[in-house]
């Protein structure tokens, strides 16, 4: 039985067994966060409007559009958030286990570009020295610079 199943899905062809696994597996949403340092070791974070109260400031984090990597999110959220260009570097983590949602984060370091925020997302956004981290960072990100320090 397993070999006819089998055959049966190879006749199938490549679209046909895309559209089939997509309908089966669970399609999740990627976000994506840049741990952005400056030549100083300074980190770029960023005072998200849309964040709850008290909890706001994080580092550039956005959702991967379809057909994106995930390196292209990085650079393309920092940019429109603060206008900065930045260089994508090594992949910190990926954390699954959401209901919808994969996490994805990569180290970046800024290359150029005059901070201009966007203020529909972005009330503020500043360098901060690693050991002078602002009140209401979110916890998470405080563990995610404290993970991708360890190198």
């Amino acid at each position: 039985m397993k070999k006819l199943i089998a055959r049966a899905w190879k006749s199938l062809g490549g679209r046909v067994q895309w559209r089939l696994l997509w309908l089966k597996h669970a399609t999740f949403m990627v976000g994506v966060t840049g741990v952005i340092r400056d030549d100083a070791g300074r980190v770029l974070l960023l005072k998200h409007r849309l964040w709850p109260d008290g909890r706001q400031w994080g580092f550039p984090t956005g959702y991967a559009n379809r057909s994106e990597t995930f390196e292209d999110t990085i650079v393309r959220e920092v940019h429109e958030e603060t206008g900065l260009t930045v260089q994508v570097g090594r992949l910190v983590r990926l954390t699954s286990g959401y209901r919808l949602r994969v996490e994805v984060a990569y180290e970046a370091v800024f290359i150029g570009g005059n901070l201009k925020i966007d203020p529909v997302e972005v009330l503020e956004a500043r360098w901060f020295s690693p050991d002078q981290l602002p009140e209401g960072m979110q916890e998470s990100h405080r563990d995610l610079l404290a993970f991708s320090s360890r190198g």
